[in-house]
């Protein structure tokens, strides 16, 4: 943005605050909410708030249509265009009962922030999501080096990502004291006033049967943290590289320190090295929970399971796996459907009756 309204910094400083002391809203949600006002004072040229005008909305949504992402250069998707107007309306609707902006904003201009009614199911739409195999992972860390700590600590991580889908923020948030490894299946603990997990929900998550030799992997980054590097258990899972000076007066990598990743953005270029040096795409840490969910389609044998593997990826309602994690894609679809036999089979109800009772609960 070109210049800046003071008027318009002191009311929205405000509203930050707002959002985060009155409606409890995350240092991220904040800062997505202050790119979508940014948005809109770089097209206002940042005019006063207190000028606002349907006009400018129905131009603001023009603009944002034809806007391309700094990140991969193409037009913005609906979803993002849709939670834009959203985070929008919610700050005019709260400015307009501001002092001193009860006059100026006309309520009902607000919403001409709204998307068309098309665009708006567009946004809200189910979408396919790219994930890899287990196969594809597990051949991504088997191309991984070893040899340096470094090394070890990332193919640890990623082992510890397939084996739990835990989230990337709580990933990074890890402490030695929340995996148990003496528990069969292993357990990691995630606590939330230590661990930033989504909603700040307590979620114990045992290792998902996808291999020995991973959870091999994970038991010798826990005992090398332990016995070579003398790691308590308040020191990180996953530590920070420890930076140095080589004989060449110049910045290496001197090993790890006892420090938590300030955020998991190491991580996500992490994984992308990890998969584009074995010769795959970039499948971002996330993905593997969907891995995870559909993986469930194939091995669950009763509603119990299926339960159970639901709760363990952190998930209160069993709908929540089916639905965002569980759908089939169009090629195993038309596999399932071919597969499918015109032979009349009596339907065990007892079966039918407890997955209904899940999906309910």
């Amino acid at each position: 943005m070109s210049k800046l309204n003071p008027q318009n910094e002191r009311i929205k400083r405000h509203y930050f605050r707002f959002l985060k002391e009155a409606r409890g809203k995350s240092e991220s949600t904040v800062d997505a909410v202050r790119k979508a006002i940014a948005r809109f004072e770089d097209y206002t040229g940042a005019r006063d708030f207190k000028t606002f005008r349907r006009e400018q909305a129905i131009g603001f949504k023009e603009r944002l249509a034809a806007t391309s992402g700094q990140r991969t250069g193409e037009a913005l998707s609906l979803s993002t265009q849709s939670s834009t107007l959203a985070m929008l309306r919610e700050f005019l609707t709260w400015l307009a009962w501001q002092p001193g902006f009860k006059s100026k904003i006309h309520v009902p201009d607000i919403e001409y922030f709204s998307p068309s009614i098309r665009d708006g199911a567009a946004a809200r739409a189910v979408k396919l999501r790219d994930f890899p195999s287990v196969e594809q992972v597990r051949a991504v860390i088997a191309n991984m080096p070893a040899d340096a700590v470094v090394d070890r600590r990332n193919r640890a991580l990623i082992a510890v990502t397939l084996l739990t889908g835990i989230r990337d923020r709580a990933l990074v948030s890890l402490s030695l004291r929340h995996i148990d490894m003496a528990k069969s299946p292993p357990l990691v603990r995630q606590e939330p006033d230590r661990v930033e997990t989504k909603f700040a929900k307590s979620i114990n998550t045992y290792f998902f049967p996808v291999g020995n030799d991973l959870k091999q992997i994970v038991a010798d980054w826990v005992d090398e943290l332990k016995t070579d590097h003398l790691f308590g258990p308040n020191d990180p899972l996953f530590p920070r590289i420890k930076v140095g000076v080589n004989d060449d007066k110049a910045f290496c990598v001197a090993g790890i320190e006892r420090v938590h990743w300030s955020d998991a953005s190491p991580v996500r270029g992490m994984f992308r090295q990890a998969f584009e040096s074995a010769g795959l795409p970039y499948f971002p840490p996330h993905s593997l929970r969907h891995t995870l969910g559909h993986l469930a389609q194939s091995v669950c044998r009763s509603p119990r399971e299926i339960k159970a593997w639901s709760q363990n990826l952190g998930h209160e309602n069993l709908a929540t796996t089916l639905t965002s994690y569980g759908t089939i894609d169009p090629h195993q679809q038309g596999e399932v459907i071919g597969a499918i036999s015109l032979e009349p089979i009596a339907p065990d109800r007892e079966v039918l009756a407890k997955i209904r009772a899940l999906v309910q609960a």
